[in-house]
């Protein structure tokens, strides 16, 4: 092989080094910041939709719970008659004269109110537990639109910097190409290299754009609002 043809080989050996070198330093690990973490939990809390939907739940479960606690009187009726001291009710003759007032208790519904109160209030727990389990898995999903959306910039560094890369060598082979020290194909290859190392980053563009707009439906805000 000619010297000039193995300089070129080395060339290419030394910039596909740098690519490693470069993927190496795409790792997301070092990006994650957990006191962010908890603010985006806690901004998806308090504006996502269907966070909101949930407590308006509770809510009505506790005050069908509360009305039921209360309705113990809805069976007791209280009236009052009242008999003037001067009259005289020959068909309805009475004892006492002046305000008299009657009480009447409903069994049934007395018997019938400790069940109903149990079942609002067995209601009312569900109502909490689904919320509370809703609020477990809203967290797990913003962690995990957070992580892709850190793995999603890995890549498109590593994507970019393999563009860089590529660019590079382009450049290099196309001198050498154009002084005789490499051949045609050396140099196509390279740029065929280079269109779909320019489309990988595309493809990674994408996958950040698409992760960051899943985030920001569940923060209700821009990512960029959040502080």
């Amino acid at each position: 092989m000619p010297l000039k043809l193995t300089l070129t080989y080395l060339f290419i050996i030394a910039l596909l080094f740098t690519s490693r070198v470069h993927a190496q330093q795409t790792s997301f690990i070092s990006d994650i910041n957990y006191p962010f973490l908890e603010k985006l939990i806690a901004t998806a809390k308090k504006n996502y939709p269907e966070v909101k939907s949930r407590q308006s739940q509770v809510n009505a479960a506790k005050a069908v719970y509360n009305s039921a606690v209360f309705s113990w009187l809805d069976g007791l009726t209280a009236s009052y008659i009242y008999s003037p001291q001067t009259s005289i009710n020959l068909s309805q003759p009475t004892i006492f004269k002046g305000y008299q007032i009657n009480l009447s208790l409903n069994i049934g519904h007395l018997f019938s109110r400790p069940g109903v109160i149990r079942q609002t209030k067995e209601i009312y727990k569900a109502a909490e537990f689904q919320q509370a389990e809703y609020m477990l898995s809203l967290e797990a999903q913003v962690k995990r639109f957070y992580f892709a959306y850190l793995a999603a910039q890995a890549e498109l560094r590593l994507r970019a910097n393999a563009v860089i890369d590529a660019e590079s060598a382009v450049k290099q082979l196309k001198y050498a190409f154009q002084k005789g020290e490499t051949t045609f194909q050396i140099y196509n290859e390279q740029l065929t290299t280079l269109y779909s190392q320019n489309a990988f980053k595309v493809q990674a563009e994408l996958a950040t754009f698409t992760a960051k707009t899943n985030l920001e439906e569940l923060l209700g805000i821009k990512l960029e609002d959040v502080k």
